[in-house]
């Protein structure tokens, strides 16, 4: 793991698309909740505010991280109340100032994007309420501690799964769908990605055809977009870096439009079970575990720390760095090790009860899972 990271700032596809690009990553079923505006906190300990940012494109925050979150707070003897701003930059400040005017004693912000995770940083800070950035650094605020995964780390797998793949493939073309150029941790995979992948594309051994960042991580564009640019190129394309499942899922779904699926290796991110599953079909080379729970449980400890003042206390857990460059600083942090999951390798996330087996090995790929001991 890197003790610091370098933060560094068509046709239409039709309903097939849409269904694909959406359906694949809704978030857990109405049971996950918290997306109300008023106050979701059950008593009983100290309170805390959780805002995640949305359910549109991944459907980790709610399946995953919420639910680790709140069973990780409690046992730290938190109360926290989790909500999500469902992609509503306005909704987003108004959680945020229902949480401090209720008396959260810590506030942490997934944010949409490092503007108004700054801006509700900065209202917390005024109120003298301590806040930790998750998962995505606010480039330019004011949080004193960050938890994530290397980022950096991540986007190297993800660069280091495709070379793999196109192994003995000389002047492979390649076509790149990225995240959003708001999110921090989009320009991490980004650089990660490039350290693997533009030694190949300046010695011939791969061809860059484009490379294309998505606004709002939003599936459908994603999909579209890619279709343009393989239009483009004349159909052809030999691999492709996409970002995370949910845009993997949509340039799958172009693929098999173009009856490409399966011959062609694409990346992502989340282990996601739709993710998994086109890993187990073949239809997507790797995907990049991040076990989630880790995060949870480290943002967990330090929000107790921090609620009752222990600030030495969070300096030793939150023991590397990440740079702001923007707002020329150096945030405490804990970044934990993602793990590059293939199609050999899928039973991890599974056997850590990330996925369950049953959400994953239906239908025809009942065979597939038994084959690789998945249960």
């Amino acid at each position: 793991m890197r003790s610091k990271t370098l933060a560094l700032l068509a046709a239409g596809l039709g309903t097939a698309l849409t269904l694909t690009a959406c359906g694949a990553n809704q978030a857990a079923p109405s049971g996950s909740g918290g997306t109300s505006d008023t106050a979701g906190s059950s008593g009983g300990g100290i309170p805390v505010g959780v805002i995640l940012p949305e359910t549109a494109t991944s459907a980790r925050w709610e399946g995953f991280d919420k639910p680790m979150l709140e069973a990780a707070m409690k046992a730290k003897g938190l109360d926290p109340d989790i909500q999500n701003a469902q992609g509503d930059v306005q909704k987003f400040t108004t959680l945020a100032d229902g949480m401090i005017s209720q008396g959260v004693k810590v506030l942490v912000i997934a944010s949409i994007n490092s503007e108004v995770g700054s801006a509700v940083a900065a209202k917390a800070k005024a109120q003298g309420i301590p806040t930790i950035d998750y998962d995505r650094l606010n480039l330019g605020g004011s949080s004193d501690y960050y938890v994530s995964f290397d980022n950096v780390k991540v986007g190297e797998l993800q660069g280091q799964g495709l070379a793999d793949a196109l192994k003995g493939k000389p002047g492979a073309q390649v076509i790149e769908i990225e995240g959003a150029p708001t999110d921090n941790n989009a320009t991490l995979f980004y650089e990660g990605q490039q350290k693997v992948l533009k030694p190949l594309y300046d010695n011939g051994t791969l061809k860059l055809v484009q490379s294309q960042k998505i606004d709002n991580w939003d599936n459908q564009k994603g999909g579209t977009t890619f279709e343009q640019i393989l239009t483009g190129n004349g159909g052809a394309v030999d691999g492709v870096v996409a970002a995370n499942d949910g845009l993997a899922g949509a340039v799958i779904t172009v693929l098999q439009k173009n009856g490409l699926n399966g011959k062609v290796p694409v990346t992502g991110q989340d282990a996601t079970a739709d993710g998994l599953k086109a890993v187990l079909r073949g239809d997507q080379y790797m995907t990049v575990f991040k076990p989630i729970k880790e995060e949870a449980e480290n943002t967990a400890a330090l929000a107790a720390l921090l609620a009752k003042g222990d600030t030495a206390g969070a300096d030793a857990l939150a023991k590397q760095t990440s740079d702001d460059p923007t707002g020329n600083r150096t945030v405490k942090s804990v970044l934990l090790t993602p793990k590059l999951t293939t199609k050999d390798t899928v039973k991890e996330p599974v056997s850590q009860g990330y996925v369950k087996a049953a959400d994953i090995c239906g239908g025809d790929l009942a065979s597939v899972c038994a084959q690789l001991g998945i249960s």
